[in-house]
C-alpha cells in the first residue's frame, strides 16, 4: 500500500501541505508587495503624475485589491473551486506584472505606457480577486475538525505573508537605480517571477501534498461552466477595465473605485443586518462587528500611508546617505549559503534527490568564484538606503515582535487581566498615533528642502507595527467569534470590505502630502485645505493623522464598555 505525502512524514508535526501553501503565498506577497513599494514612485517620477493624481491611482489600485475578492470568492464558490481559482489569479496577476513590465518599457511613449498600466493593474486585481479568498482557507482544511495544530498552521503561513513582504522591497526597491527612471522595468520583473514561481509551485505539487490524511485533493472541484458564464466573467472584466479607465480617457472628473467600494461597503452590512432570522443576542454582537470595522477604518488609512505618501516623505525628506561596505569575501559566502538552505528546503519539500543539494551548493560555489577571479564580484558598497527599503522594517518587525505578543496575552489572560477585544483596539489605535506624534515632533519647524534622520521614519514603522499587532489578529479573531455561523463568510468579507474601503481613502489622504521643494523651486507647487484646514508643511499633513487617529481612539475607549455588554460574554 502507497503511503501519501501526508502520512509520509510522520515525524513532523504539520502536512507538508502547509510549507506549499506557505511557499505559494510567499512568492504571491514578492509579488504583491514588490509592486508596492515602488508603485508611487513609478507614477510620479517615470510617468509624471502630480502626487494628488498619483495618489488617486495608488488607493484606487489597493482598494480595489480588496474589494475583488468578494466576487472572486462568489464565482469560486459557483464555478471554479478553489484549486483552479488560485491557479488562475495567479496567471492572472503574472501577466499583469508583465504588462507593468512593458508600460516601464516605452516610457518615451506616454500616452502607450499609460494604456498599458491600466490594462495591468485591472488584470493583477481581477486576478487577486480569485487568488486572495482561497490560498487562506485551505489552511485549515488540512487538518481535521478541532485538531489544536491550525492555529500554529496559520502562523507558519502568515509567516510567509511577512517573509515575502520583508523581501520583496528589498529585492523590487533594489532593482530600480535611483535616479534612473528607465530601471523601473526591472523592479515590476521580479514581481513578475515571484508570482511564476508562485504558481509554478502549486500548480506540480498541489495533489501531492494539499490533500487530506486520507490523500483526498483539499479544496472544492471545479463545477462545470458554459459559455454564458464564461462570457459574464469575460464581460465583468472588461467593464472593470473600462470604468478604470475612463476618468483617464476622457478626463471626467469622478472616482468609479470610491463608488464601487461604497456600494459593496453599504449594501453587504444592510444584507445582514435587515436578515428576519436574526436573534436578538446575533443582531446585537454583529452591530459590534460594524461598529468595530467602522473604527478600524481609521486605524488602516492611516498605516497604509506606508506605500504612498510615507514613501514619497522617505524619497524626498529622509536623509538616506550610508557608507556601508560589504567585501567580496562576505557576499561569495552569503551566495553559497543562500544557494544551500534553499536547496536543502526545496529537496525537503518535493522530495527530490539529496544530490541537488551538492549540485546547487557546487554550482554556486563555482559561480561565486569564477565572478572573483574575473574581477566581476567586487566589493559592494552602499551609498543609499532606497526609499522602498522602509517598507521592509514591517513585516520584519512583525516577525520579530509576534511571538512577544502572543506570550503578552497569554500572560495576561493566566492572571485574568487579558482586555477585551475593544480594549486592545484602542491600544492598537492609540500606539498608531504616537508614531504620527513622533514624525510630527521630527518636521516641526523643517522646511520642504530640509532632511532629516532616517531612525525617525523607523521608529514610526516600529510602533505602527505594534499597533498593527494589537488590532488586527484581533479583529480578525473577534470577527470569527461574533459572527452567526450562517454569516460567518460574509461578515468576514464586511472585515476585508473595510482594508478596500481604508487603502482607496489612505490614497485620498496621501494626495494632501505638501508640495516637494522641486515643486516649490519651480512655483507649481499647490497647498491643498482638508476640512477647512490649509496644509502647508509636513507637520500640518502628519497632524491630520494625529487628530483622525486619536479621536477615534478616544472615542472607542468610551463606548469600549458598552460594546463589551453588546457581545454577550465574548471577549
Amino acid at each position: 500500500m502507497m503511503s501519501n505525502p501526508v502520512t509520509k512524514a510522520t515525524n513532523m508535526s504539520h502536512p507538508k501541505g502547509i510549507y506549499l501553501l506557505f511557499f505559494t503565498e510567499m512568492w504571491e506577497r514578492v509579488n504583491y508587495f514588490g509592486m508596492r513599494a515602488i508603485f508611487i514612485l513609478f507614477l510620479t517620477k517615470a510617468l509624471m503624475f502630480s502626487d494628488q493624481d498619483g495618489s488617486t491611482i495608488y488607493g484606487s489600485f489597493t482598494g480595489l485589491v480588496y474589494l475583488t475578492p468578494l466576487l472572486g470568492g462568489y464565482l469560486c464558490d459557483r464555478y471554479l473551486g478553489n484549486r483552479k481559482s488560485i491557479i488562475t489569479g495567479g496567471i492572472l496577476m503574472a501577466i499583469g506584472q508583465f504588462v507593468m513590465f512593458l508600460c516601464a518599457s516605452v516610457l518615451e511613449n506616454r500616452d502607450l505606457s499609460i494604456t498599458l498600466m491600466w490594462v495591468g493593474l485591472t488584470i493583477m486585481i481581477m486576478g487577486n480577486g480569485f487568488f486572495k479568498p482561497n490560498i487562506s482557507t485551505m489552511v485549515g482544511k488540512l487538518y481535521p475538525k478541532g485538531d489544536h495544530r491550525i492555529d500554529s498552521a496559520f502562523t507558519i503561513f502568515y509567516m510567509g505573508v511577512n517573509v515575502g513582504a520583508f523581501i520583496a522591497p528589498l529585492i523590487c526597491g533594489g532593482a530600480w537605480v535611483v535616479g534612473d527612471i528607465h530601471t523601473f522595468k526591472w523592479g515590476f520583473l521580479v514581481a513578475f517571477f515571484g508570482m511564476i514561481i508562485s504558481v509554478l509551485a502549486f500548480y506540480f505539487y498541489q495533489n501531492k501534498y494539499v490533500v487530506t490524511a486520507e490523500g483526498e485533493p483539499i479544496g472544492m472541484p471545479m463545477q462545470k461552466m458554459n459559455f454564458k458564464t464564461l462570457g459574464m466573467i469575460i464581460g465583468a472584466t472588461l467593464l472593470l477595465f473600462s470604468l478604470l479607465s475612463f476618468k483617464s480617457f476622457f478626463k471626467l472628473d469622478w472616482d468609479v473605485a470610491w463608488y464601487l467600494i461604497l456600494t459593496a461597503m453599504i449594501a453587504v452590512p444592510a444584507l445582514i443586518i435587515t436578515d428576519k432570522s436574526l436573534t436578538a443576542q446575533e443582531r446585537s454582537r454583529i452591530w459590534v462587528i460594524f461598529i468595530i470595522v467602522f473604527f478600524v477604518i481609521f486605524f488602516w488609512s492611516a498605516f497604509e500611508q506606508a506605500g504612498a505618501s510615507l514613501t514619497l516623505f522617505a524619497d524626498r525628506n529622509i536623509d538616506r546617505a550610508i557608507n556601508v561596505n560589504i567585501p567580496k569575501e562576505v557576499l561569495v559566502i552569503l551566495g553559497i549559503a543562500i544557494a544551500y538552505f534553499v536547496s536543502r528546503a526545496l529537496v525537503w519539500l518535493f522530495e527530490w534527490k539529496k544530490m541537488v543539494i551538492y549540485l546547487v551548493t557546487g554550482l554556486a560555489t563555482v559561480i561565486m568564484l569564477w565572478l572573483v577571479f574575473n574581477e566581476t564580484l567586487t566589493d559592494l558598497h552602499l551609498t543609499e538606503f532606497t526609499a522602498s527599503w522602509f517598507q521592509s522594517v514591517n513585516p520584519l518587525a512583525i516577525i520579530v515582535l509576534a511571538p512577544f505578543f502572543t506570550f503578552l496575552w497569554g500572560w495576561l489572560d493566566k492572571r485574568k487581566k487579558e482586555p477585551a477585544s475593544p480594549v486592545k483596539m484602542v491600544w492598537g489605535i492609540a500606539i498608531l498615533c504616537l508614531g504620527y506624534i513622533l514624525i510630527a515632533y521630527g518636521v516641526k519647524g523643517v522646511d520642504s528642502q530640509t532632511k532629516i534622520a532616517m531612525w525617525w521614519l523607523v521608529a514610526l514603522y516600529v510602533l505602527h507595527t505594534i499597533g498593527e499587532l494589537c488590532l488586527s489578529p484581533i479583529g480578525l479573531s473577534m470577527v470569527s467569534k461574533l459572527a452567526p455561523v450562517r454569516f460567518g463568510s460574509l461578515l468576514m468579507g464586511t472585515w476585508y470590505l473595510s482594508s478596500a474601503f481604508s487603502n482607496k481613502f489612505a490614497g485620498t489622504l496621501s494626495s494632501y502630502i505638501p508640495p516637494s521643494a522641486e515643486d516649490v523651486a519651480t512655483g507649481v507647487a499647490h497647498y491643498r485645505s482638508l476640512l477647512g484646514f490649509q496644509i502647508t508643511n509636513l507637520y500640518d499633513f502628519f497632524t491630520v493623522f494625529i487628530v483622525m487617529s486619536g479621536t477615534a481612539a478616544i472615542i472607542l475607549l468610551i463606548l469600549s464598555g458598552w460594546l463589551k455588554k453588546m457581545m454577550h460574554g465574548i471577549r
